[in-house]
């Protein structure tokens, strides 16, 4: 069931062959149908639209990618970062959190889709063939959720297969959604994880529109769990306010209520960040968020973060209700100092590399138990 509103298609007319085209327009057959070259005019007729992001969340653009659509994680600078790979089949997203960087980031206000999978295929393949190390860690929901667009844009069921052949790759699908009946049972041979954003429920009803519950993203969980799927779950980002305490204790509770701590292969957590002009974009569309009520103040990496003592504070009972559930729970800090390790874990990797070596020891141990 498609759970977001499209408006009207977009269609790149050098995508209008490919297989995935097809199977987007026959399920979203009743709309609109709008053929074009390129995507400059479009995106300039928007741009002078009010609220041109949210607008553009209704309306799909159809085209193809030449580019490179497998890169780094940008991470930041003076913090240790975890060594992943972004895949891009797709940019932007049907859900509208008040606090997502993309509002920012992207020039392109459309839920773009980039129909030629198979030069995506092919440039994975080639990406895990010239790399001499195993347990390459690879995800698509850096610019868009990984599952939200399932139902009319079938990325994930082409990926799983493709990574349950590879040796060399994990694949990582991040998501706010509950659409996993299309990936149920398909064969993955634990070469992916799927993996979940969360939040309070109150946090998710003020901040998050259009995502799903807490308790329906663990129920999907628990049905990936059965299938056997491991999986990741992600505080981030982890907003203090009044009651934070007793909402995340709550929170972590209610995970293990649905979930076998022994099938979580990963949980991270981060602290609100925002770049700069994020602010404002997000006081003009979110005009009753509370999520800049904290004290926020920009750091190393120039974005604005909660103080050092309290992200501290944060991730350490944050750990503690983790590991009271569980103490062999692999859990990691994202976008953090190595100070910050320390003062939480008493102690820290020594740089990006090690950190990344010790996911690859967790991989290692949890695929061959």
């Amino acid at each position: 069931m498609i759970s977001f509103q499209i408006e009207r298609i977009y269609l790149d007319e050098e995508a209008e062959k490919d297989w995935v085209t097809q199977r987007i327009l026959q399920t979203l057959s009743s709309l609109r149908v709008e053929r074009v070259r390129g995507k400059r005019d479009l995106i300039k007729r928007f741009l002078s639209f009010p609220d041109p992001l949210g607008r553009g969340k209704r309306n799909l653009f159809i085209t193809h990618d030449y580019g490179r659509r497998l890169k780094p994680c940008p991470g930041t600078s003076n913090h240790i970062c975890c060594g992943y790979f972004v895949i891009n089949p797709m940019t932007n997203c049907p859900m509208d959190c008040s606090y997502c960087v993309l509002q920012e980031y992207l020039t392109n206000p459309f839920l773009t889709l980039y129909t030629n999978l198979d030069g995506l295929l092919h440039e994975i393949d080639l990406f895990l063939s010239t790399h001499e190390e195993n347990f390459l860690r690879l995800g698509t929901g850096e610019l868009s959720d990984s599952l939200a667009l399932e139902s009319i844009f079938p990325v994930s069921q082409t990926l799983i297969p493709f990574f349950a052949e590879k040796e060399k790759g994990i694949l990582e699908l991040k998501t706010k959604s509950s659409n996993v009946d299309s990936i149920l049972h398909l064969n993955h041979r634990e070469r992916t994880v799927v993996s979940w954003s969360l939040n309070p429920p109150r946090l998710i009803a003020e901040e998050e529109r259009g995502t799903a519950s807490l308790e329906a993203r663990l129920e999907a969980a628990r049905k990936c769990q059965t299938m056997g799927y491991p999986l990741g779950f992600h505080f981030d980002p982890i907003i203090y306010d009044m009651g934070w305490e007793r909402e995340y204790q709550d929170t972590i509770n209610s995970i293990f209520k649905f979930i076998d701590p022994k099938r979580v292969i990963w949980l991270s957590l981060g602290g609100f960040r925002y770049p700069p002009k994020l602010k404002g974009i997000v006081e003009e569309r979110f005009p009753n968020t509370r999520i800049f009520l904290g004290e926020l103040f920009p750091g190393k990496d120039f974005k604005f973060r909660y103080l050092k003592e309290i992200r501290v504070e944060i991730y350490r009972k944050m750990v503690g209700w983790l590991k009271e559930i569980d103490p062999s729970l692999f859990i990691y800090l994202c976008m953090e100092s190595e100070e910050v390790w320390e003062k939480v874990f008493n102690w820290a990797p020594k740089n990006s590399h090690h950190l990344n070596q010790l996911f690859k020891n967790r991989l290692r141990e949890f695929l061959n138990r």
